[in-house]
């Protein structure tokens, strides 16, 4: 619970960091690239931005979660949240290693050289958090979120270097759900704090860009993307849910179950807009677009939603 939402946490900070260079008219030093086609200005900016955020982060972790320490130790939490948890794992490496890679390459580093730094800063990130976890009385290092940090970062990284490009994207979506008012203390009383912690309001969605893997023509929108998505329901605790009450006092009980979403979406990066923004817009656009969704679960079976998703 804690990696998790010290994880989206980071998140959110990153993407609003990321967002900045768009609107800003950073100059290098001296109006011209350096030799090696490095833009100074840029570069030091970004590197002095991106060491003060984990360090100001790092202090930060230490004060208000971790503050007790225990002999390092291992936390086995794989059947925890239908495994949500893990995807979002995935998620967060997956957009913090293409935050970075945009960020060296708007800085003129070679795209080799952006690509590996992307991978590594999300893994020191990602990783820094899980050893925490594993000095964390009542948490641990948890293996199976190290595979999922992996399984993000390399999304990323082997298609860069496979295509040059993303075919595959990874994004996140919210609908509010009706379970936080029977466990607020764990899923959040408001809106902000759901986004974190709700996992029945969340989905994560695969984006396949179709143009980029289909032979299409010259007339097909380069934009249109089909999005795979998955979440759960029902769940208001980890492992299993615990007894709680209506208003009235009567037993609640609700079944857990997992969703599956298909869904068409946009790619605004693939859209004719000025090169620095292009850039940054494909990082920035972490939200999945609302869109005609068909869902697929046991208990309801096939359920059309025309725009926003039903999560009860």
């Amino acid at each position: 619970m804690k990696a998790r939402f010290i994880n989206v946490f980071l998140l959110w900070t990153a993407l609003f960091i990321l967002t900045l260079p768009c609107s800003a008219q950073f100059q290098p030093m001296g109006g011209q690239p350096a030799q090696d086609g490095i833009r100074q200005g840029r570069f030091i900016g970004v590197v002095a931005g991106t060491a003060l955020f984990y360090g100001v982060t790092l202090v930060m972790l230490k004060k208000t979660w971790y503050k007790k320490k225990v002999r390092f130790h291992s936390f086995n939490d794989n059947r925890e949240w239908l495994q949500m948890d893990k995807i979002g794992h995935a998620a967060t490496a997956y957009c913090m290693s293409r935050g970075g890679y945009e960020l060296m390459r708007w800085s003129g580093v070679s795209e080799r050289a952006s690509i590996l730094t992307g991978g590594l800063l999300a893994l020191l990130f990602q990783s820094t958090i899980e050893v925490y976890d594993g000095y964390s009385e009542g948490w641990g290092f948890s293996k199976m979120d190290m595979v999922a940090n992996v399984a993000g970062t390399m999304l990323f990284v082997g298609q860069q270097y496979g295509f040059g490009e993303q075919k595959v994207t990874m994004k996140y979506g919210f609908r509010k759900s009706i379970y936080p008012p029977y466990r607020s203390d764990l899923l959040g009383r408001k809106t902000g704090v759901q986004l974190l912690k709700d996992y029945n309001a969340q989905q994560y969605w695969l984006s396949l860009n179709l143009a980029s893997v289909l032979p299409v023509g010259p007339l097909f929108p380069r934009w249109l993307n089909l999005d795979l998505g998955y979440s759960g329901s029902g769940m208001i605790g980890g492992h299993e849910n615990p007894i709680v009450f209506d208003k009235d006092g009567r037993e609640v009980k609700f079944q857990r179950y997992r969703q599956f979403y298909i869904s068409p979406d946009a790619d605004l990066s693939r859209l004719p807009v000025n090169s620095s923004l292009q850039r940054f817009i494909g990082t920035a656009q972490f939200f999945k677009i609302p869109a005609p969704t068909v869902e697929f679960n046991r208990i309801h079976k096939v359920r059309f939603h025309p725009l926003s998703l039903s999560k009860d």
